[in-house]
């Protein structure tokens, strides 16, 4: 079987497709175009940053699964992949704890004006009046998106003396009971933090989901820093850089954008007090080997029909559960597969009857 891994990859990932004996190819340079020129006999796709179109999907004909060596899978269309059967799965905790990291190291930097004063006293002087900053300890950081990034970061400023609230209409309040996390609305929450740190990550729904009538309401409550690590498009980028730029909010800092990389002309190019950096969250030499294994793991567990984990568009189950539920996932493949030979045109919907033994045990899966 072909796995074409169309991004740099950590060679651990590389070495674990080959042990696997599967034929990789490598192309660091190819463009969706390209992928679709090439994608007709390849059984597994890994890939970071390439887009993957809904003409790739109907170009594929023997594709199984995609595999992003990360967490983000906005550059994938889902419902296409759906559409054609094929899986998506993403690497969402083989980058976490880098990106929570980098994130509370960003939070800092702004408060401090380290990046600032660095740059400063380089130029040769010497004005420590200049960047006088501002403590965290005691502010209220309020994470928007409580997902596995948002649960590490608001971990890490719990330990670090700020009071954590979040707002995430995915997340039930016992679970957020359980972190220890005031669970609020999204006004709520911009009226009662210091810090507004974004891990939510780009969705429909997400999408410019903090514009300037949102920062205002931030500032004007007594908001100082903004944090941004999850992904481009979700701030409403030339609304924070005036937000910034005119003192409403003290700083921010910024590691995503909603074009990477950012243009010379991009408003926080000129803005002082917003630190930047190149999309840094999964840079570390741990994380990159984390995520390129996992991905490759997700395409050979794919391509011997095992459980993928963490695949976005499939129902999955907890990898010890698996074991007890296989010879019922072999049934279902065999009748779907007898089914799709009988049946003429496109299956629009599958109702499913079991009894039986089976029907006393889901409760415990």
């Amino acid at each position: 079987m072909k796995v074409l891994v169309t991004d740099p990859i950590a060679d651990a990932g590389l070495a674990r497709l080959r042990d696997a004996g599967y034929e990789v190819v490598t192309d660091y340079d190819i463009d969706t175009e390209g992928v679709i020129d090439v994608i007709e006999d390849v059984n597994g796709l890994l890939i970071r940053g390439t887009e993957i179109t809904r003409e790739v999907f109907e170009a594929a004909e023997e594709l199984r699964i995609v595999s992003r060596a990360g967490i983000g899978v906005d550059n994938i269309d889902i419902p296409a992949a759906t559409d054609h059967g094929v899986i998506v799965a993403n690497a969402p905790r083989g980058n976490v704890r880098a990106a929570a990291e980098l994130t509370i190291g960003l939070a800092f930097n702004v408060a401090t004006n380290i990046p600032q004063a660095n740059e400063s006293l380089k130029g040769g002087e010497w004005d420590r009046e200049a960047f006088v900053g501002t403590e965290l300890g005691g502010k209220t950081v309020g994470i928007v998106g409580l997902g596995r990034l948002g649960q590490e970061v608001g971990r890490r400023f719990d330990n670090l003396g700020l009071d954590v609230a979040a707002y995430d209409p995915y997340l039930g309040e016992d679970r957020a009971d359980q972190m220890d996390v005031d669970l609020l609305e999204f006004d709520e929450l911009l009226e009662r933090a210091d810090v507004l740190s974004v891990q939510a990550r780009l969705t429909e729904e997400t999408r410019g989901l903090i514009g300037e009538d949102r920062l205002d309401t931030f500032a004007d409550s007594g908001g100082e820093f903004v944090v941004h690590t999850s992904r481009g498009g979700v701030i409403d980028e030339p609304a924070l850089a005036d937000a910034v730029d005119s003192g409403a909010i003290k700083g921010a800092a910024v590691d995503v954008y909603s074009e990477e990389p950012p243009g010379e002309d991009h408003p926080f190019m000129t803005v002082e007090n917003i630190i930047t950096t190149p999309h840094l969250g999964a840079t570390t030499r741990n994380a990159q080997v984390n995520v390129a294994v996992t991905a490759a793991s997700q395409i050979i567990d794919a391509l011997e029909g095992e459980l993928v984990q963490n695949a976005i568009n499939v129902p999955s189950v907890e990898a010890t559960a698996y074991p007890r539920i296989r010879q019922y996932v072999d049934i279902a493949e065999t009748a779907s597969t007898i089914a799709m030979r009988l049946f003429e045109g496109r299956i629009e919907e599958i109702e499913i009857t079991y009894a039986g033994d089976i029907a006393t045990r889901t409760s415990t899966w």
